[in-house]
């Protein structure tokens, strides 16, 4: 059993496992969650890696209860999951928003749901999710993703509200574009000029599950590069 248990979400993707890899570095023991076990293989040794869906509240508090068992009660989640579609508001499909919603809202209500028992036993823990810069400032033609990450940014906010009496953190980093294999096969170039790579992002993540940041929570930190 650790004493610095941390559990990255969505670590089967490039920002979740330099996620994973920095926070190991940082002396944590990390367990690794993505639906796809193809993506977990990736990993670094030394990193657990579990397969599972926290878009299901059941399957993340399994999920979670299982690494608990196997390392110890987790100190930190940081949840990169995320997924994106693009499309105005008036071409919206109740799929469009619906997917929106389970994957970029509601895994972080059910892992935030699944980790903060052990957290609050402990009297401490940090947790940090992933927004977006649409969810912040409105953006045309991103309607259905725009909307889950403003309420993401909006439930990081109530979730300090609520854990802070409890010793637990909650805020979020809110992206613009990552430079990943995945935004570079549709993101013209003059968007991929100002996009930040997934370990600059990484670096914020880490800080904000740190010690060293213990005075901030409810923060919503854009890092929308250059």
């Amino acid at each position: 059993m650790s004493e610095r248990v941390a559990i990255v979400t969505g670590a089967g993707g490039e920002l979740g496992r330099a996620t994973a890899q920095k926070l190991t570095a940082a002396g944590f023991t990390v367990t690794g969650i993505d639906r796809s076990e193809t993506g977990l293989k990736e990993l670094p040794d030394g990193i657990g890696r579990e397969v599972g869906d926290p878009v299901n509240p059941a399957a993340a508090r399994s999920v979670v209860d299982r690494i608990a068992a196997a390392a110890g009660p987790p100190e930190v989640l940081v949840n990169t999951i995320g997924t994106y579609r693009l499309g105005d508001a008036l071409s919206v499909t109740p799929e469009d928003l619906r997917s929106m919603i389970d994957v970029n809202l509601g895994s972080a209500l059910w892992l935030t749901q699944a980790v903060v028992p052990y957290m609050r036993e402990r009297g401490s823990g940090s947790i940090v999710h992933v927004a977006s810069r649409p969810g912040l400032e409105p953006t045309a033609g991103q309607a259905s993703y725009a909307l889950s990450k403003a309420a993401l940014a909006y439930l990081t906010r109530v979730l300090d509200l609520e854990l802070r009496p409890l010793g637990i953190r909650v805020n979020a980093v809110a992206p613009q574009l990552l430079n990943t294999a995945a935004t570079r096969q549709f993101a013209p170039p003059d968007a991929l000029a100002h996009s930040v790579t997934p370990e600059a992002i990484a670096d914020i993540l880490v800080y904000l599950a740190s010690d060293a940041a213990t005075p901030v929570s409810g923060a919503v930190v854009p890092a929308y590069g250059a």
